[in-house]
């Protein structure tokens, strides 16, 4: 999509050895960034899989374990990072159940990696970047940051609350060389979704077609998923200079499904 005009600045992107934060970092990568990959293992396959992003786009990538529920190491991710021009925030977790019936431990646990995590981060990374005199804080929301579902109460106020932190964040940076932007997903075919589908055939009894179209896509009216490289694209657009721009709103990669 872009030439490799991001080399020579790291982009830090967090819950990043799978779906979406792994398509973000490809992006990423591809344009030139060194990356600093994150989840909250430390398993042999992580570090390869640093290697191979390193190997496979030219560029430096290393892989910190961090569990982003946990404050001091959301803040230690960035220090140990030393640097983050660029800050990718998408760790995230989901559960569903009706308000009356949500597991009070699953409620803490999805606020504060959904959301809390984000607030830590970028309050180690901002310094950062003010003296680099240049910094990106892109952070993964969801349509659900926009609108809202039945039985997903945590889920939909920490992603209303991360909108609201990149408002604020992009308002305390105005001015300054940085920028602070979310993307609004709606369904993206990443391995965790691909997964549920067999469950769904069986729930609904529905073939694989049916299941997409009228069960997980009924609110997309573009009827079909999005991408991890559609959300990737959409990260380093935000850190072109056509971005420069732009800050503290939202981009919708939902296929329409905030426009009902």
């Amino acid at each position: 999509m872009f030439t490799s005009f991001l080399k020579g600045r790291t982009a830090v992107v967090t819950g990043s050895n799978s779906g979406i934060g792994l398509g973000v970092a490809h992006e990423l990568a591809r344009a030139g960034a060194d990356l600093v990959l994150n989840s909250f293992t430390d398993d042999p396959a992580d570090h390869d899989l640093a290697k191979q992003l390193a190997d496979e786009h030219g560029v430096q990538v290393r892989y910190i374990q961090a569990d982003m529920s946990k404050p001091d190491q959301c803040r230690s991710l960035i220090e140990k990072a030393g640097s983050c021009d660029i800050l990718v925030n998408n760790a995230g977790i989901q559960h569903v159940a009706p308000i009356d019936e949500f597991p009070p431990e699953k409620w803490d646990a999805i606020i504060a990696i959904n959301m809390s995590s984000a607030f830590h981060t970028t309050a180690v990374a901002l310094p950062l970047m003010r003296k680099a005199g240049w910094g990106r804080v892109v952070n993964i929301a969801s349509a659900h940051g926009l609108t809202a579902s039945p039985y997903k109460s945590a889920y939909v106020a920490a992603k209303h609350g991360i909108v609201g932190l990149t408002k604020v964040t992009a308002l305390e940076t105005a001015g300054q060389g940085i920028t602070a932007n979310a993307i609004c997903p709606g369904y993206v075919l990443t391995p965790i979704v691909e997964k549920q589908i067999p469950d769904q055939m069986k729930t609904h009894n529905m073939s694989r077609e049916d299941v997409i179209a009228k069960v997980m896509l009924q609110r997309q009216p573009s009827g079909d998923f999005a991408t991890v490289e559609q959300m990737g694209g959409t990260a380093v657009f935000l850190c072109s200079p056509a971005a420069d721009q732009i800050t503290g709103t939202t981009i919708s990669v939902d296929g329409g499904w905030t426009a009902l």
